[in-house]
């Protein structure tokens, strides 16, 4: 008999139903030779510390560091799961040869490989390689099984892996919990997600203490259209003001017109990096989300398999692609014209070398029913899909120099000459979802024309980068916190990148669960203890993005037989070694606590209408609604201050300094907090600041009013009709039965 094994239930029965086991049993189904069996994900597990030494079941310093000779598996402490490994391995003590079916990725084959040893199977293993559960493709894969030794390196980098995250995991969050953890506080440390939180951390930080440089732009508008100073922004504001009173009094003069031809190549195919982040920015999608649908498709054979990190095709899909689009029948309006014609082969979709174990994701041409969720991803993968088989966007990128005076200026704009494959995307908006700029149309311009313009000169001021959101920390996880746009030097980056494709999810997930990260709307701010974990983390090695990038090309390597596992191993318990030695010795400072994992930064009174500003500094003048607020020596004021507004916000009023938080809250709710310590024709004085009719601050005197005397017998001031009655820590009305709520406390 032949026992292949499945990744899951679902996965197995597919697989049972196109090999004629159609016979279903207890934890199997069996049929025409085959048992196709399956596992729930992992079924084995890593032994944890107890399992190797007693002692090491206690949390405490002295066990510090656990270094296993020999790392081992066991069968995971689950009876639903002892069961079934019992099937399993029941099935394989009758087995002439095992097919290994788990999910064709370093994950899948380390699951079902340690099933396989702890059954203790020492027969024939085969290895079923496929892409996609479409019934085609799983007979395909059977006429091709592969020797699982050709797998070996793939299975090698998987248990690397998992050592490696049991090695500095455990040992690294127990030491930082013994050490630096405060009342039942676990500080939960890892190889990849201390790095992924550090990013987070170093961004908050940097937007927090993020000071705003001032700089000015000169521009002018002629003919509707808006040019800048060629040679851009001023630092100094005399230098920019002389050229600015100069364009003023000439007239301007278009200098020359250039056009140039370029062509805008299809967005590439996704990989799952890729499609998480299209997701999380069009649809708000988490990668978690995005990767259960992903998922979900390629159960129901509507995509290929979908973990993977490569946005290109192997050669031999290319004669697949015309039978793939003509089952497309629900896009037949797009794809019909590529039907009528040879399929279009290009470089930049095709390419053997940047594929290895999975190509990039795709529509197997199988269109089922699906939920709303899911049909929106899928829509999206089948135009990517058909749009890089049209021909390519044919542009006419324009430049125009003009001058006032002597002084150049530039616009440029952009004329679609041919649309190519943007007619596949032209329903939605293209500029969210192929990160284009809207096209800019210029009027028509000719060289020497001239005519009257409108310069004008204004104050700006440099902004901090933006915090993370999960597109973006996405990204900077594949180029090891590196900023790169360009999609080719992405590519190269990733090998070096934190955690592969299929994990980065599941990392991002796990910080939410250990509350060192929140969702303020999608931003992702770290909390007050992961800000803290961070800080307390000295050893820069355990923060490094870069670090784990190396790590991750070693992996890679192991994967490809270019290093040993051994030898990845050594280092990670050298690395271990020397960070027990170094943190035992540490001095602590304060313990950790979760006592408030309120996001950063986040307001926590929520205003109607009204958010809270962040900085004065920067925020729009409240009077001309034009300008921007810039800090002086004396007071804030608006930048158009001496041009066309007057406003202002002295750092003084009434010989009381007035802080920038209570300005914020004047600018966002109309006033201050009453506030003692002014002094008024020298008398002291308190109350609250607001803006009179033109803009300028005002105090509203705080309202005091002697309270009545009141006693029992009189009249009800409130109803009255009703007597006053004394209770015991009030008086109170004798109507109060019949509605009067009239009462005075003592």
């Amino acid at each position: 008999m032949k026992v292949c094994i499945a990744e899951k239930p679902s996965v197995a029965r597919e697989i049972a139903a196109v090999l004629g086991a159609n016979t279903k049993r207890d934890g199997y189904f069996e049929g025409n030779g085959y048992a196709v069996t399956y596992t729930f994900g992992h079924l084995c597990t890593l032994y944890e510390p107890v399992d190797y030494k007693p002692y090491w079941k206690s949390w405490d310093l002295n066990n510090l560091p656990m270094l296993p000779e020999k790392f081992q598996v066991k069968v995971a402490d689950n009876e639903g799961i002892k069961k079934q490994f019992n099937i399993v391995k029941s099935l394989f003590d009758k087995a002439e040869v095992v097919i290994n079916c788990g999910d064709a990725g370093q994950e899948g084959e380390l699951i079902q490989r340690w099933v396989i040893n702890e059954a203790n199977y020492k027969g024939k293993v085969q290895r079923l390689w496929i892409s996609s559960l479409t019934t085609e493709a799983i007979k395909e894969g059977f006429k091709n099984l592969k020797s699982s030794k050709d797998y070996d390196n793939l299975y090698y980098a998987g248990f690397s892996r998992s050592i490696g995250d049991w090695l500095l995991g455990i040992n690294a969050t127990r030491l930082y919990t013994v050490k630096h953890g405060g009342y039942k506080q676990v500080l939960s440390v890892g190889r990849v997600q201390t790095p992924t939180l550090a990013m987070l951390v170093n961004r908050f930080k940097e937007i927090e203490n993020f000071v705003p440089q001032p700089y000015w732009e000169l521009q002018t508008l002629y003919r509707d259209t808006l040019f800048s100073y060629e040679e851009g922004r001023f630092l100094k504001m005399e230098d920019g003001e002389i050229l600015a009173n100069k364009v003023k009094e000439h007239e301007f003069e278009i200098v020359s017109i250039t056009k140039k031809k370029g062509t805008e190549y299809a967005p590439k195919l996704f990989d799952l990096t890729g499609l998480q982040v299209y997701c999380n920015t069009k649809f708000g999608f988490s990668a978690d989300e995005t990767l259960k649908i992903a998922q979900k498709l390629y159960e129901k054979k509507a995509v290929t398999y979908p973990r993977v990190d490569t946005t290109f095709l192997p050669n031999d899909v290319y004669p697949k692609v015309k039978g793939i689009l003509s089952k497309l029948t629900d896009y037949s309006n797009f794809t019909a014209p590529l039907l009528t014609k040879k399929i279009k082969k290009s470089a930049k979709v095709f390419n053997d070398k940047k594929v290895t174990d999975h190509h990039a994701i795709i529509p197997t041409g199988i269109q089922t029913h699906l939920q709303y969720n899911e049909q929106q991803v899928y829509d999206i993968i089948v135009k990517r899909f058909i749009a890089v088989f049209y021909e390519d966007c044919k542009v006419s990128n324009t430049t125009v120099i003009g001058k006032a005076a002597d002084v150049n200026f530039k616009t440029t704009g952009k004329e679609i000459l041919s649309k190519g494959w943007r007619v596949v995307f032209e329903k939605q908006d293209t500029s969210t979802a192929l990160s284009v700029t809207k096209d800019n149309i210029l009027p028509t311009f000719v060289k020497g024309e001239k005519g009257p313009h409108k310069p004008s000169f204004l104050e700006k001021q440099t902004k901090p980068p933006k915090q993370y959101t999960e597109a973006s920390l996405l990204r900077a996880m594949e180029t090891a916190g590196k900023q790169v746009d360009d999609d080719e030097l992405r590519d190269l980056m990733k090998e070096n990148g934190i955690g592969r494709p299929s994990t980065r999810a599941n990392i991002i997930e796990t910080l939410f669960k250990r509350k060192y990260i929140k969702r303020n709307k999608k931003q992702i701010l770290p909390t007050i203890t992961g800000i803290q974990l961070i800080d307390t983390i000295q050893n820069e090695l355990l923060k490094s993005a870069e670090l784990t990038g190396t790590w991750e090309k070693q992996l890679k390597d192991i994967e490809k037989g270019k290093i040993s596992a051994n030898a990845f191993i050594k280092g990670m318990k050298r690395m271990v070694d020397a960070l027990v030695y170094e943190v035992r010795s540490e001095k602590v400072q304060t313990r950790i606590s979760a006592v408030n994992n309120k996001p950063v930064g986040k307001s926590k009174s929520k205003s109607k209408g009204k958010t809270k500003a962040k900085n004065l500094v920067g925020s729009k003048c409240p009077k001309c609604k034009s300008g921007q607020l810039i800090k002086g020596k004396s007071a804030y004021g608006c930048s158009l201050y001496g041009k066309s507004c007057d406003f202002t916000l002295p750092f003084k009023f009434g010989e009381k300094t007035i802080s920038e938080n209570q300005y914020i809250r004047l600018l966002s709710k109309g006033s201050t907090v009453n506030l003692k310590g002014f002094k008024i024709n020298g008398e002291s004085t308190e109350g609250l600041l607001r803006f009179d009719d033109a803009f300028k601050l005002k105090l509203e005197p705080k309202q005091t009013t002697k309270k009545a005397v009141v006693k029992a017998g009189d009249a009800c001031p409130k109803c009255k009709t009703g007597k006053i009655l004394k209770g015991k820590t009030a008086f109170g009305c004798s109507n109060y039965k019949v509605g009067c709520d009239y009462r005075v406390s003592f």
